[in-house]
């Protein structure tokens, strides 16, 4: 048995979020530099130099990538050969939280009562945090600062199965198109096809966390997000809405067993500001 001490998950969580909103990955980085050599319109490609510039300025760690440095989305893939010793481990990652946006100086966006008084809690927290138990003597943990330009644009259908495969191509697209500029495209566009409606939900996000240019390991998956990403490109809303054939970087899908009496379909959109880093403890 490994102990992982509270203390420890903190100072981790807060490193990460310290870093992920100041630091554009390298993987989204490459992508909007073929992006830029790709597109084809003048106006598109002047607007992702200026946002490869926004992050060389991000790198040099004065301002953060984006005003909107996001709510503070934490997945933690704990080893079933793990102990947590020393405090709770939701406070330890909250904790964490209010530590990188405190001192950090990234703004603090979250809400009480969201349907009334919406009092901001000042320090960005609490954090949205998904737990799942794996194998192993490690606790793995990957920070994602989620703006909500992206988040708003949001989308869930329960599809009935006689619609397969085109309409859930159908589905996506039109998530996209109706979203426009909004979510500050080139979008990642995360897909969850399966499940129930929760679960749905959830594994389009984590599809976000997925590496840019890694394909699904599915090849009929793999296909499916090929097809979805022309679709959308074919859109012509390009680089934050001017027009363009760039309007996604990737779509991403992740796939769960579903009920015979449904066809649940999600989509997660993400800002070409994809922020989100990774440690294992």
């Amino acid at each position: 048995m490994k102990e992982i001490t509270a203390d420890k998950i903190t100072q981790a969580v807060s490193d990460l979020f310290r870093d992920v909103c100041y630091h554009l990955p390298d993987d989204v980085t490459s992508v909007l530099v073929e992006a830029k050599q790709s597109e084809k319109s003048p106006v598109a490609r002047n607007v992702i130099e200026r946002i490869l510039e926004n992050a060389r300025i991000g790198d040099r760690g004065v301002v953060p990538l984006c005003q909107d440095t996001g709510m503070a989305v934490v997945f933690l893939e704990i080893g079933q050969d793990v102990h947590i010793v020393g405090g709770d481990l939701t406070e330890g990652v909250n904790e964490g939280v209010r530590l990188a946006y405190g001192e950090g100086y990234l703004r603090k966006s979250v809400v009480t009562r969201p349907f009334s008084e919406r009092v901001n809690t000042k320090d960005n927290t609490p954090a949205i945090i998904h737990t799942s138990i794996v194998p192993g003597d490690r606790l793995k943990i990957t920070a994602l600062s989620k703006g909500f330009g992206s988040e708003n644009m949001s989308r869930m259908a329960m599809l009935v199965p006689a619609v397969g495969r085109q309409g859930v191509i159908d589905f996506v697209t039109d998530c996209v198109d109706k979203a426009g500029p909004n979510p500050c495209p080139p979008v990642i566009v995360g897909v969850g096809i399966g499940g129930t409606a929760e679960k749905c939900m959830l594994i389009a996000k984590k599809a976000l966390m997925r590496q840019i240019g890694e394909s699904h390991e599915d090849p009929e998956v793999a296909e499916l997000e090929g097809e979805i990403l022309e679709r959308v490109n074919d859109l012509g809303i390009g680089a934050m809405g001017y027009g363009g054939t760039v309007t996604a970087l990737a779509v991403h899908i992740e796939v769960f067993p579903t009920h015979i009496a449904s066809l649940p379909v999600a989509v997660n959109l993400q800002c070409h500001s994809a922020r989100h880093k990774e440690i294992t403890l």
